[in-house]
């Protein structure tokens, strides 16, 4: 069907979360209907992204800057660092616009199922940072899953060598669930809730 052109371009859209084969085709359908307003815009894009983004050395998010915009902008409050497991989690954050700080993304969470140790995580610049004795507070808003809690006390046991307060995220996050999925009423909640980690 469409020649393999098509499918080609179908089977990669199949490819993305939340597109199986059917929403795939119907996503290629939509593009290739309008190809110079829809498809070359999206495909001039992607590999625009392709070749500029890449990952923050001091806090580890997607930005076509290195350090990234958040952590160059000079009227964040760089003592007050948000610790989550992924970019997406942080886009979340910053959707609600309550988070006056700085970021570190770990890149994932504890995990023994999957093989994810200390080694794995994104940590090397956090820890550098608080280091420094400028950080005053960290806020761990990991998701609250087993892995989440257990890479939250690993984390405050390393932090706990420095002068820096340490929270969590409070209510508003349910067991379970995953901060990129969250409303913004939720996570206003979880971050004005925030308590100090046990």
């Amino acid at each position: 069907m469409g020649g393999g052109d098509v499918e080609r371009l179908i089977q990669l859209l199949s490819r993305l979360p939340g597109l199986g084969p059917r929403s795939a085709r119907r996503a290629a359908l939509v593009l290739l209907r309008s190809p110079q307003t829809r498809l070359l815009p999206l495909a001039q894009a992607m590999e625009a992204a392709a070749h500029s983004v890449r990952s923050c050395h001091i806090c580890g998010t997607l930005d076509s800057s290195d350090p990234c915009s958040i952590c160059a902008d000079p009227s964040r409050d760089h003592g007050l660092i948000c610790v989550v497991e992924t970019v997406g989690d942080l886009w979340a954050l910053e959707r609600s616009r309550l988070h006056p700080g700085t970021y570190q993304v770990l890149g994932g969470v504890l995990s023994a199922l999957s093989g994810t140790g200390p080694e794995d995580l994104n940590t090397a610049s956090l820890l550098s940072r608080v280091a420094s004795g400028e950080v005053r507070e960290v806020i761990l808003a990991l998701g609250a899953t087993v892995e989440g809690a257990s890479t939250a006390h690993w984390l405050q046991e390393k932090l706990s060598a420095h002068k820096v307060a340490v929270t969590r995220v409070g209510h508003g996050v349910p067991i379970g669930g995953a901060l990129d999925v969250l409303d913004d009423g939720t996570l206003a909640a979880a971050l004005s809730a925030r308590r100090p980690a046990q």
